[in-house]
């Protein structure tokens, strides 16, 4: 039997972390052999809530399963950890500014990156699933000193997973028949989802999406609006924002980043821009990459065009403004 990895989750008692938790303890992340150790952090006026999901755990007497850790202490949550979904974030509620929000976020994750920098393995693999995510991780990073800057990641796989399903419904295929629909930049209403580098499987022969669809019109304006705004159409039809396939596009990134992409498919991840595409170097911008030995890669010399080029100096903006704002905020 393999040695456990303690894993911890971050806002644990929510509703993302409810489904998250059922994907990692039942081994679709981490492998069907990887025992397991769950380290779960809310804070304090939600560990009852969180002993009831304790309990849901135990009750699913999950194999790989061998000791859950519930606590509000962050020096606990995080020690020895060699994975961290950073899902528990303030929420932006009605009437609150950007840099409100920026504002409550920064003292989250500066106290969780010094958490980590203290107690987790050097190694650990970090995912900021909670908003602003890109600049979360970026903020975290920086109080995490000690820890290789390329593990600190933001989650954009939801949007990609997104656009995956929506170019596959337009195809009338299924949607494992399509790969490498990209997502730059930042997870907010500015991001480039990108099919032009894409291919899917129709009626078995291999095409480029483009040439599949043959519908410029609809790529370059419905397809990208459609992405960029399904966030806000989930919470206008279920009064609630996306959970079960946020859960989902969590365990689907770090699965990769543990156990690799395919030869020939990429998937995108928020990274910390090496200067790329000519994207500013020190924000975290989502970039097609592929893994091999829990190490990601940027997918260099894709042909941008000009539309993607206006798109991509767009979302890189607004990261820039966000990163500003965060450094102002902090002192820093």
């Amino acid at each position: 039997m393999m040695e456990p990895i303690r894993v911890v989750v971050t806002g644990a008692a929510g509703q993302i972390a409810y489904s998250l938790l059922y994907i990692i303890a039942k081994g679709d992340v981490f492998g069907p052999d990887q025992p397991l150790i769950l380290h779960l952090l809310d804070i304090p006026p939600m560990m009852g809530v969180l002993e009831g999901v304790v309990m849901e755990l135990a009750d699913c007497a999950f194999p790989l399963l061998k000791e859950v850790v519930a606590t509000a202490e962050p020096d606990v949550a995080f020690k020895d950890v060699s994975s961290a979904f950073l899902v528990g974030a303030m929420p932006r509620k009605q009437g609150m500014e950007r840099r409100d929000l920026l504002a409550a976020n920064v003292k989250i994750f500066k106290v969780q990156g010094e958490a980590l920098d203290k107690n987790a393995k050097k190694d650990v693999k970090v995912l900021v699933v909670g908003n602003p995510a890109n600049t979360n991780a970026l903020i975290c990073s920086k109080y995490a000193p000690s820890i290789p800057k390329q593990n600190f990641t933001a989650m954009t796989r939801l949007d990609q997973n997104r656009a995956q399903a929506q170019v596959a419904a337009k195809l009338g295929v299924p949607v494992a028949d399509v790969s490498n629909v990209i997502i730059w930049g930042n997870h907010s209403s500015t991001q480039f989802p990108d099919a032009s580098h894409a291919f899917a499987y129709v009626n078995g022969v291999k095409k480029s999406i483009p040439e599949a669809l043959k519908d410029d019109m609809w790529l370059g304006n419905t397809f990208v609006e459609s992405v960029q705004k399904r966030g806000a159409a989930v919470i206008n039809a279920r009064k609630m924002s996306s959970a079960m396939s946020a859960a989902k596009a969590a365990g689907d990134h770090m699965r990769n980043w543990f156990q690799g992409t395919e030869v020939g498919q990429f998937v995108s991840m928020g990274v910390l821009s090496d200067g790329s595409y000519g994207v500013p170097k020190d924000i975290v911008f989502s970039f097609p990459v592929e893994i091999q030995n829990k190490t990601w890669k940027i997918i260099p010399n894709l042909a941008i065009s000009d539309f993607a080029r206006k798109m991509l100096d767009t979302t890189a903006k607004e990261l820039e403004e966000e990163r500003a704002e965060a450094l102002e905020i902090i002192g820093a």
